[in-house]
């Protein structure tokens, strides 16, 4: 997850301190990814040292005149516009837990990776339910972040399920075949 680019999205509408920065972003993914803000900070810095934000004056655009605020430079703008244009390409992808579980599981003579299969699948299937019945009662009038943040949690739910299945089908059809 980008935290620069984020920082630079939120700077983008007005500019604000630190700690605001981290009260938006965790209220615009609807509280689903904490924001350290020690890691606000320090890619605060990182953006100033790249050109991206500045600091504004103490006490100038910010609803907390004690706090030191900053604001997006043309340059941010130009960043940000990029990153907003560009595909987000998984190239290559992120290492993903469970594949590996599965793979090196596969590798090992003495797992068993249908249990782990199944185990797996149960414990996704009672997550998309939760998922499911969290967007029954979402207004997506009032909360489209996080019907939107659900909408993604439950399709990856579902691909995850799909995978599984393919696995333990490929699985019971390698067990079968003559050696």
């Amino acid at each position: 997850m980008s935290i620069r680019n984020s920082l630079l999205a939120i700077l983008s509408e007005e500019p604000t301190h630190g700690y605001g920065l981290k009260n938006r972003f965790e209220n615009s993914t609807a509280g689903t990814w904490p924001l350290n803000v020690g890691q606000v900070y320090s890619t605060l810095q990182r953006l100033e040292r790249d050109g991206l934000v500045e600091p504004l004056s103490p006490g100038r655009g910010s609803e907390d005149k004690d706090r030191q605020s900053w604001r997006l430079t043309d340059p941010g703008r130009g960043a940000l516009a990029r990153w907003f244009a560009e595909p987000i390409l998984d190239d290559p992808p992120q290492r993903d837990e469970l594949t590996l579980k599965v793979l090196l599981a596969v590798a090992a003579e003495h797992v068993d990776v249908l249990d782990i299969l199944q185990a797996q699948r149960a414990t996704t299937m009672e997550r998309l339910q939760q998922y499911t019945q969290r967007k029954r009662i979402a207004d997506p009038d009032d909360e489209l972040s996080w019907v939107l943040l659900l909408d993604a949690f439950i399709l990856r739910a579902k691909a995850e399920i799909q995978w599984l299945d393919l696995c333990e089908e490929r699985l019971r059809h390698h067990n079968t075949r003559p050696s």
